[in-house]
């Protein structure tokens, strides 16, 4: 079996993909897998790290408005098809899989205008402008919110599938949670905030936890804070300013990056977050509460309605990027936390929207398409 996977830009459209060819592989070890991206976006790294060829093409994200820039964007993306089609000859795939990004349209529209079967994976609630635009090429769309379905017009078939994550609720005792805590260097009984930004860290969470731990904020909590890789250091600089150490700060850790997340969300009591496709699949898996900051120029607002899809079953709360100050963040976590039974009760709320046996379904709907074939 031949298949390219359409991936770029985010990890959040790049791991989707990764997971669907980690499965085709577990049932296809034969199968022979290309990644197309571009060579700007994360999947440089993460699908060579992932074992998996990455082939590469011009393509870029074309914006409502009238320029020079976006004219140059245009081209490039018009000469990255030629490109994909040139690829997608070379290759002779059997299936074409999009999970994100503007290189789906390139190369999505290639293998359907050579009739080779396709599948576009959309894993936000508000679908994007690509999908939009493929949905009466592509042989099958999966998605991962049933939000989504009503917005996808012109489809030939939409499925249900949930999104593909290697992300796994582990089940940890209450004593294992408390050794967690003691390992990162927190209290093992004291409410516990888990609060990130995605990837890079997000500037609006990072400026409202800064003031809520140099006004002291935090008196009935402690934070794992994690500042992102490229902000970790901005922020360390700006509290020293205010001679706050952030290796000293009481009740808070903060570190660039967490590496073991699944663990971590266990043994936290509140999350504080961006509102993404897989950070919400996440969420919603660790069986977690969470305060949503929805990205404020996200695509088609996709964030904003990730958000809705917990915040409408009483999962999580949300403020928005114009909103959160340190004063505010600090009332939102206060009033969350209060109540505890309402907190256990918010966790569970958010595992109503676990898909199960996510990657079998996906792989089901892959051998219904080569089986037409």
């Amino acid at each position: 079996m031949k298949v390219v996977v359409a991936a770029s830009q985010s990890g959040g459209h790049i791991n989707p993909g990764i997971a669907i060819a980690n499965k085709i592989k577990e049932e296809n070890p034969d199968a022979d897998i290309t990644f197309i991206g571009t060579k700007r976006g994360l999947e440089n790294d993460l699908v060579p790290r992932a074992g998996y060829k990455l082939e590469t093409i011009e393509a870029y994200g074309i914006e409502r408005h009238l320029s020079f820039e976006n004219i140059k964007k245009m081209f490039k993306t018009l000469k990255g098809y030629g490109t994909a089609k040139k690829l997608i000859k070379k290759i002779n795939p059997d299936i074409v899989i999009g999970t994100g990004g503007f290189i789906c349209g390139p190369v999505l529209l290639a293998a359907s205008k050579k009739h080779i079967p396709t599948m576009l994976h959309e894993s936000n609630a508000f679908p994007g402008v690509t999908v939009k635009m493929l949905a009466k090429y592509v042989d099958t769309i999966l998605i991962g919110f049933e939000d989504a379905r009503k917005k996808i017009h012109h489809a030939k078939n939409i499925v249900l599938t949930g999104n593909p994550t290697k992300f796994k609720n582990v089940n940890l005792l209450d004593e294992e949670k408390k050794e967690i805590r003691i390992e990162k260097g927190l209290d093992p009984n004291k409410t516990l905030i888990l609060a990130f930004g995605g990837s890079q860290g997000a500037k609006p969470i990072n400026e409202a936890l800064t003031g809520i731990v140099e006004k002291k904020l935090n008196k009935d909590y402690q934070i794992l804070w994690s500042a992102g890789p490229s902000q970790y250091d901005v922020f360390k600089e700006k509290l020293k300013e205010n001679n706050i150490d952030i290796e000293k700060l009481e009740n808070v850790k903060v570190v660039p990056y967490i590496y073991d997340m699944e663990k971590v969300m266990q043994a936290s009591d509140l999350i504080v977050c961006r509102s993404g496709a897989m950070t919400i699949t996440e969420v919603s898996i660790a069986g977690k509460p969470a305060i949503f900051v929805p990205l404020s120029f996200a695509a088609e607002n996709h964030q904003e309605y990730n958000a809705k899809v917990l915040a409408d079953i009483g999962a999580a709360k949300i403020i928005h990027d114009n909103e959160i100050n340190g004063e505010s963040l600090n009332k939102l976590i206060e009033e969350t936390i209060q109540d505890k039974n309402k907190l256990i009760e918010m966790g569970k709320n958010a595992t109503q929207i676990v898909m199960q046996n996510v990657e079998d379904k996906i792989y089901d709907e892959l051998k219904k398409l080569l089986n037409k074939r």
